[in-house]
Formats: structure tokens, sequence, C-alpha cells
């Protein structure tokens, strides 16, 4: 149980504090409510070029890392389609500079032409390295629009194309900026050796004077049931053939969230899981092969891949993995499957609240979906999965209608 107090500033910045005064340490988490579906579809990529500007300096701080390395603090951020996460770790006793330096690029960027064009360059190699030049790289380029025609989903959140990070302009930055980083946009967690007292004094010494602003309404295009299968093939120089199949399931906080991820485990996890010992123990036709969930606010995808051996077709190995799905289909799910993943989440969950980040990171998700309780109430609804629920969501998921396969074919 992680327990929290919360107080809102008259900006909207909303926050929440966890006291551990077991540790000598604190954490910020900032979270704010943009992320790449809230890209307009010809200027992509712009939730995680910020990422990258939030670090180039702000009005009155011409380099972040420095100071917080002087003090002892760490920090990262990361970009989905969903949120952009800011994060920093630092003695408790200097908990101080975390909130000038958060505050000070919430109030204002530095918007040095210099730093976007910087900052360009290195999204841009990002975007070459990560998913032009490394092997399977662009799977999610070519699977996303695949599977998603509406929602904007349909993009990676590197961008749709390089073109449009090439192409941002000052004026770009500054409207996205004023439009999405605003303290009535985000939500703050501190976490830690803190009091409350003293995180509402620095909170309203440090981010109140922060105006608020207009916040965009969000009116994203909703995706249609898919009615017929997709399917897609290319080819590149890679290692073994491979692979990939989407299916469309809910949100992370809609009904049966879950049952689709205990599916997925069931299937895919691990070396207990149906498509390992089917289809490389038994049968020896991937080299390896896994299923999961994308675990997005909007409805997701359950997503199967896998690599084949030497000399097994894809045709060959979607033909296997189509016989293990009919097979959950026809024989559902037993107690003791089921009870093994409920096992692996539950002691993931646990594990994952021991560090101190990671508590201040699932109180920011929480509070980011409108329910900060919802961070108390993992465990109840693992527990809540039966057999007969994740025998319902696979008859009304695995249908060959609901998915989009890719076949990425190696090629010398």
């Amino acid at each position: 149980m992680i327990s929290y107090e919360h107080f809102v500033l008259n900006n909207g910045l909303k926050v929440y504090v966890h006291q551990d005064h077991s540790t000598p340490f604190a954490a910020v988490n900032i979270i704010y409510n943009v992320g790449s579906r809230d890209e307009d579809e010809q200027k992509t990529g712009f939730a995680h070029l910020f990422e990258h500007l939030m670090f180039g300096g702000s009005k009155n701080i011409p380099s972040y890392d420095t100071p917080l390395q002087k003090v002892g603090g760490e920090n990262n951020a990361f970009t989905s389609p969903d949120i952009t996460n800011y994060y920093i770790t630092l003695p408790a006793v200097n908990l101080e500079t975390a909130f000038w330096l958060e505050s000070d690029r919430m109030m204002s960027l530095s918007f040095d032409p210099r730093v976007l064009e910087v900052q360009q360059k290195v999204v841009i190699e990002e975007f070459k390295q990560r998913y032009l030049n490394q092997p399977y790289g662009d799977v999610w380029l070519k699977l996303r629009p695949l599977a998603y025609k509406n929602h904007p989903y349909k993009w990676a959140t590197i961008g749709k194309e390089i073109s449009h990070i090439e192409n941002a302009t000052l004026d770009d930055v500054r409207n996205f900026f004023y439009t999405h980083y605003l303290p009535n946009n985000a939500i703050m967690v501190v976490a830690g050796n803190v009091t409350l007292e003293q995180v509402k004094q620095l909170s309203k010494k440090w981010f109140e004077p922060i105006p608020a602003g207009k916040t965009k309404a969000r009116n994203l295009p909703k995706e249609p049931v898919q009615t017929e299968a997709r399917f897609l093939e290319t080819e590149a120089k890679v290692p073994l053939n491979a692979l990939y199949k989407a299916y469309h399931m809910p949100g992370r906080h809609e009904e049966h969230f879950h049952a689709h991820d205990f599916l997925s485990d069931i299937l895919g996890r691990s070396k207990s899981s149906r498509f390992y010992n089917k289809l490389i123990k038994e049968q020896h036709l991937f080299n390896s092969v896994n299923a999961y969930v994308t675990s997005s606010l909007d409805p997701g995808l359950l997503i199967i891949q896998g690599n084949l051996n030497q000399g097994v077709s894809i045709a060959e190995g979607d033909a296997a993995v189509q016989d293990v799905l009919d097979e959950i289909l026809l024989n559902p799910v037993q107690e003791e499957e089921l009870l093994k993943v409920k096992n692996q989440a539950e002691s993931t969950l646990v594990f994952s609240e021991v560090e101190l980040l990671n508590r201040a990171m699932n109180m920011a998700f929480a509070a980011n979906s409108g329910n900060i309780d919802l961070v108390n109430q993992e465990s109840a609804k693992i527990q809540a999965v039966t057999v007969e629920e994740v025998a319902e969501v696979a008859k009304n998921v695995l249908r060959k209608d609901n998915c989009s396969t890719l076949y990425y074919q190696a090629v010398n």
C-alpha cells in the first residue's frame, strides 16, 4: 500500500506527496499529459523532440545537468504515445535543487535556435540508429499504420518520418510548449524523506508563480472495429525471418485489461508459456517467440512476435502460431496456468514498489489517468481475474478478422 497526500496549487498543478523516512533520498517525478497521440499528423515526433529540448537549457539555467550533478542527483525522461515523464532522484537534503530546476524549465525553455538545431540532429540520428539502421528497427513504423487506420497510435513516438523533425521551426516549438507544458497540464509526485509541509512550501515558492494556460481539448479520432484480417510483407538484411501479429484490445484502465494481459503471459511470457513449449521446445520452429500487451491508455494491442529458425518459412511459423491460438480457444486456460501468471504479476508489482522512484512513477501514472487510487488497486485487479474471463477475452480478441500480420523476410 502506497500512502500519499495531495494538494493543488492555484495554477492547477496537482502535487502528490509520498513520505518514506527510511531512505535518505527523494524522487521528484513530473508527468506532462502529452504524448505522440497529441501531435499533428503532419508534424509528428514533437513530444519526443521536446523530451530532448527540455534538457537543452531553460530561461535562467543554461545547463540542466551540471547543478544537479553537484548535489549528487540523477535525472532522465521518456516519451510514450500517452505521456511525457521527467524524473529526478537526489539526496533529500538537496530537494530544493530539483524544484528550481524543474520549475525553471516549466516556466520557459531558452528557445535558443542553436539548441533546437543540436537536438534535431540528435533525434534524427536516434531515428536512423534505432529505427532505420538496426535489424527489425522499422517494425513499428510498419506495424502501427497497419493496425491503426484512424487513431494517432498509427505513428511511432519517434515520429512518422525524419522530415517532420528536420522541418521543425522555433515557432512550432514555442506553440507546442505553450500548448502542453503548462502547470495545469502536469502532475508532480514528490516521494522519499520529505514532509508534506516542506513540499507545500517549496511548491508554492517555485511552481505557483508559473501562470496556468489554456489546455487543448483532446478530441482524438476513435479507431473503428477491425472487421477483416490485414497483411503486410517486407524484407531486409536481418538475421532471421520474423513474424508479427497485432490484435486490438482494451486500454490500460478499461474493463478486462488484466485478463488480456494474462492471456498474453500464458501464450508467451516465459519458458513455461504455451508458445515456448510448443514452438521452441517441441517443434523447434522458432528461435524466440513471445506475447505482450502495449498497455496504452486508449485501446491498445496484444502483440505476438517471433524469430524463426533457419530454414523455417514465415508461413509455416504463422500456421504453427495459429494452431496454438486455436488450441487455447478449444481448451481454455486452466487454473494452474492462470495462477502462475498471477503470481508472476504480483511478484513484479511487489518488486517494483521496492524502488522509491518506481513508487513515484506509479503514483504519477495513476494520477494522470484520473484516479490516483488505482496505484493501490493493482493487486486486487490481478486477483479478480478468473479463467472464465480469460477464456471470454480470448474468444473476443484472437479473431482472424481482428489481426494485423506482418511477415519480415530475411534477405542476403
